[in-house]
C-alpha cells in the first residue's frame, strides 16, 4: 500500500505532515485534502493494472492513505452496482439514466466508503478511543468498522433518527447517545466529549481521511463506464463529502493521465427545508450561512452547516453544475416512482435525485442527450417506520 505524501489546507493550500492524527487545519481551521505522488504513479496504477483485484475500495490502494495492510479494515464495502434506469430515462425522455446503488454497501449506505477509511486510518495512527456525530448512517458504519477492529465509538444522534439506525447502531456495540436537537448539537456534544476524554473526532470533513473513501465512488464510475465519465452527476448533498471526494478523484485522475480536463456537471441537490447549499450557489457565495430551522424526513440531508461547504461550492461551479433544493413530499413520491421503474428501494435522500430531474429538466440545466448518473446513498429499509 501507499499512502499518501502530506495534507494540505483545503482553503489556503499549506502543507502539513501526515504520519499523525490531525482534524482540521492549524492555519485556517478547514478541511485538510490528503495529498500523493501522483507522477510517480503516472503509468504505472492504470485502468489495466486494476483487472483481477478485490471489487472493494481497497482496490485503489495507491491513492488511499492507509500504508500498513494490517489496518486495512473491509466489510465488502464498494464497487456498487450501476443500474441502467431505462424507464426513468424514457419517462423523462432522456437518453440514459443510471442509478449508482449505495444501498448494497455494509451497513445499508455509502457511508460505509467515508468510515472504513477514516476507522482504518486512525487506527493505523494510534486512536484508542473513536466518537462521531450522526444523523444516523455514519453511526451506523462508525459503530461497523470500529467493531471491525476493536475500537471504542461514541456516538451522538439526533432523537428522531430513523428507528432501525438506532438498533442497528446499538447492534453494533456502539456507546449511543441520543439527543434533542439536530446533527449540529451532537457535534457540540461530541466535541465536549474530545475535549474531557481525548476522543478521536470522525465527523464530516473534520478529519482527512472520509473523503478519501468516498471519492473512490468517483474512480468506480470511470471503471463502470469503460474508461470514461458520464455528462452528469446529481448527488444528494448534507455535508457533501462524497460530493467533495469525486471532484478530487477526477483531479487525481487526470494527473495519472487517465482522462484530460473533461469533467461531469456536479449537481447538488438539497431538501427544501435545509438548503444552505442551493442559497449560497444562487447567490453566488464562497461559503454557506447555517439554514435556520432545519427540517426533513431525509436524516440525511439535515444538515443546516457544512465545514466543506466551499468545497461543494467550487465544485459545483468549475464544472458548470447546479444546486437545487426540492421537498419532501416530492421525495416520498420519487421513492414510489424509483421502486416502481427500477425494483431498487432507496433512500430518501437517493430519491431526492429523481425528485429533481424534471426541475433541471426544465431549466436547462440537462439535456435529453446527457448521459446522467444518480446516487441512491442508501437503503430504504433504514427509513421504515416500525
Amino acid at each position: 500500500m501507499a499512502g499518501c505524501s502530506y495534507l494540505e489546507c483545503g482553503w489556503c493550500g499549506a502543507s502539513y505532515a501526515s504520519e499523525q492524527l490531525m482534524r482540521l487545519s492549524p492555519c485556517c481551521g478547514r478541511p485538510l485534502l490528503a495529498r500523493y505522488d501522483l507522477e510517480a504513479l503516472r503509468g504505472r496504477f492504470t485502468l489495466r493494472s486494476l483487472r483481477g483485484r478485490e471489487p472493494n475500495v481497497w482496490r485503489y490502494a495507491e491513492v488511499l492513505p492507509v500504508r500498513n495492510s494490517n489496518f486495512a479494515i473491509t466489510l465488502g464495502e464498494g464497487f456498487t452496482p450501476l443500474i441502467d434506469a431505462r424507464r426513468i430515462a424514457a419517462a423523462l425522455g432522456l437518453r440514459r439514466v443510471w442509478i449508482k446503488d449505495e444501498g448494497q454497501n455494509p451497513t445499508g449506505s455509502f457511508k460505509a466508503r467515508g468510515l472504513v477509511m477514516a476507522v482504518s486510518r486512525a487506527w493505523e495512527l494510534g486512536a484508542t478511543e473513536l466518537a462521531i456525530p450522526s444523523a444516523g448512517n455514519a453511526g451506523s458504519a462508525a459503530a461497523a468498522y470500529a467493531a471491525a477492529a476493536a475500537i471504542p465509538v461514541h456516538i451522538v444522534v439526533p432523537r428522531d433518527t430513523p428507528a432501525p439506525i438506532v438498533e442497528e447502531t446499538r447492534a453494533l456495540g456502539a456507546d449511543l447517545t441520543m439527543i434533542d436537537g439536530l446533527i449540529t448539537d451532537a457535534g457540540a456534544q461530541v466535541a465536549r466529549g474530545v475535549e474531557e476524554h481525548g476522543w478521536f473526532d470522525l465527523s464530516t470533513l473534520k478529519e482527512p481521511y472520509r473523503v478519501e473513501g468516498k471519492k473512490t465512488m468517483g474512480y468506480e464510475l470511470f471503471e463502470q463506464f469503460g474508461g470514461r465519465l458520464p455528462e452528469v452527476i446529481v448527488y444528494p448533498t448534507g455535508g457533501g463529502t462524497g460530493l467533495i471526494g469525486m471532484w478530487k478523484a477526477f483531479h487525481e485522475m487526470e494527473q495519472l493521465g487517465w482522462i484530460g480536463p473533461e469533467r461531469p456537471r456536479m449537481i447538488s441537490v438539497q431538501a427544501s427545508g435545509c438548503a444552505p447549499i442551493v442559497r449560497a450557489w444562487q447567490e453566488d457565495a464562497e461559503t454557506a450561512e447555517p439554514w435556520q430551522n432545519a427540517h426533513t424526513y431525509a436524516s440525511g440531508l439535515r444538515v443546516p452547516r457544512a465545514v466543506g461547504d466551499f468545497l461543494m461550492l467550487r465544485a459545483i461551479r468549475e464544472s458548470g453544475g447546479a444546486a437545487i433544493a426540492v421537498s419532501d413530499s416530492a421525495m416520498e413520491d420519487a421513492v414510489r416512482e424509483i421502486g416502481r421503474l427500477t425494483g431498487i428501494f432507496p433512500s430518501p435522500e437517493g430519491a431526492a435525485t429523481a425528485a429533481a430531474l424534471p426541475e433541471l429538466i426544465r431549466a436547462g440545466v440537462i439535456g435529453p442527450r446527457d448521459e446522467i448518473v444518480l446516487f441512491n446513498t442508501g437503503s430504504g429499509l433504514k427509513y421504515v417506520r416500525t
